[in-house]
C-alpha cells in the first residue's frame, strides 16, 4: 500500500449538546506504508520567512567575503565570482536539504525540517524542484505568490511545496526517558493493557510532585489488586513502573 495523506475530513452537523469539533488542526497525519500513523507538525509562514532570512544572510555574507577575496584577481576572480555567485544561489538549499536531514542552518536553528509528504526524507529530486521554483514563488514580487500559496494551503505549502510533494515540518526532538525512583524492577502479577501500565509509569513519574499523603491514598487502591499491604504499595508500583521501562 502505497504512503498516503489524510486530512481531516469534512465538518459533520452535530447535534445541540454536542461539543464543537476543532476548526484549525495543526498536525498533518500520515500512514507508512507499514500501516503506522505519524503526526507532522507543518511549519507556518513566519517560522518559515525567518528560517529563509538567516539563510539569506548567510549567503549575503559569503558571497561578501569571497568576492572581497576573489576581486584580487582581477577577471579571473570575477568569473570565479559568477560561478560561485550560481552555486549559492540554486544549490545552497539544495544541498543541505539533502546532506543535512531537510535542514538548512536556517531551518536547523528554528527546529525545522524538509521531508516529504509521506514524511520519509526529502532526496533530490524533489529539493531541486521546490528550490528551482523559487523563481515562481517571488512572483510579481517579495515572494507574493509563495506567501499567499502558504496561508491558504492546510499544510502551509508554498507552491514549489505542492510541486515537489514535499513539507516543512517542524523537527520533534526524542521524549527524554522518564526518571523513576529507584526501585527494584518487578514483574506485575496480573497481565497489564497499555492503559494500566501508562497509569502506573505515570504515577511513578509523576509521584515526586505530589504530597506525600495523597501518593499513598493513590497507591493504596491498588494494594490489593497487587496483593501487598497498604504501606507496601508505593515501592511494588514503583517496581513494576522499573520493570515496564526495562533496562537503563
Amino acid at each position: 500500500m502505497p504512503p498516503s495523506a489524510t486530512r481531516p475530513s469534512p465538518r459533520e452537523p452535530r447535534s445541540p449538546g454536542q461539543p464543537p469539533t476543532a476548526l484549525l488542526d495543526t498536525r498533518y497525519q500520515v500512514e507508512t506504508p507499514e500501516g503506522i500513523d505519524l503526526l507532522l507538525r507543518p511549519a507556518g509562514l513566519v517560522p518559515r520567512a525567518l528560517a529563509f532570512t538567516i539563510d539569506l544572510l548567510i549567503r549575503g555574507l559569503l558571497l561578501l567575503v569571497m568576492f572581497i577575496a576573489l576581486g584580487l584577481l582581477g577577471k579571473l576572480g570575477m568569473g570565479l565570482a559568477t560561478i560561485l555567485l550560481f552555486l549559492l544561489t540554486w544549490w545552497y538549499m539544495v544541498l543541505f536539504e539533502v546532506f543535512n536531514q531537510g535542514r538548512s542552518p536556517g531551518k536547523q536553528l528554528l527546529g525545522l525540517r524538509v521531508v516529504h509528504d509521506d514524511g520519509t526524507p526529502v532526496g533530490w529530486a524533489a529539493s531541486l524542484t521546490r528550490n528551482l521554483l523559487r523563481f515562481v514563488d517571488i512572483l510579481p514580487f517579495a515572494y507574493t505568490l509563495g506567501i499567499l500559496s502558504c496561508l491558504n494551503h492546510p499544510a502551509f505549502k508554498r507552491l514549489g511545496d505542492i510541486a515537489a510533494g514535499t513539507l516543512v515540518v517542524y523537527r520533534d526532538t526524542l521524549p527524554a526517558r522518564p526518571d523513576l525512583p529507584q526501585a527494584e524492577p518487578l514483574p506485575a502479577p496480573f497481565a497489564l493493557n497499555l492503559v494500566e501500565q501508562r497509569a502506573l509509569l505515570g504515577f511513578a513519574e509523576r509521584g515526586q510532585s505530589l504530597s506525600s499523603e495523597r501518593r499513598v491514598e493513590l497507591a493504596a487502591i491498588l494494594a490489593e489488586p497487587l496483593q501487598v499491604p497498604h504501606e507496601q504499595a508505593q515501592q511494588r508500583i514503583h517496581g513494576i513502573a522499573r520493570g515496564l521501562l526495562g533496562p537503563t
